[in-house]
């Protein structure tokens, strides 16, 4: 049987497993996880940056995004799992290089419906950007990353 989302993370936390290959691209690192919360970290520079020189947009909202998903998945039950339904981000200032840090949080948490919010700052703890999620529940009894037994026709 595949562990569900919330053992899996469980587990990273605890070592016992690998995290997204997402992450290992990308240096982000969990640093801390609760009930409804999560921080995730990474180190950025010059190889993240958009043409104008700072870190790109993108870089900021996939930490952010790791975040909010986390702190969502610290609230799931066995049997479910979660989708993205929206995702907006407000880039407040420029980063460079340095580490920044995302702090993920379940504002709501429905029968259906999450919503979490994450502020992400630099290293010296001004933020640079705020996002929103809208996360969708999903209640299976499939596995993650398993295939559905039965299939939509075309």
């Amino acid at each position: 049987m595949v562990p569900s989302l919330r053992s899996t993370l469980d587990a990273m936390m605890a070592g016992r497993a690998k995290p997204p290959r997402i992450s290992l691209t990308l240096g982000m690192k969990i640093a801390k996880v609760s009930e409804g919360r999560a921080m995730m970290t990474m180190t950025v520079g010059r190889r993240f940056h958009n043409p104008m020189g700072t870190l790109h947009g993108g870089i900021i909202t996939d930490l952010a995004d790791a975040a909010m998903g986390i702190a969502v998945i610290s609230t799931l039950e066995e049997g479910e799992v979660f989708t993205t339904l929206e995702l907006k981000m407000n880039f407040l200032r420029p980063v460079f290089s340095g580490r920044i840090t995302a702090e993920g949080t379940v504002l709501h948490r429905g029968r259906t419906i999450a919503l979490a919010e994450v502020v992400v700052t630099d290293d010296v703890g001004k933020m640079v950007a705020k996002g929103v999620a809208t996360q969708m529940i999903i209640k299976t009894k499939e596995a993650p990353g398993s295939t559905p037994r039965r299939q939509r026709p075309g």
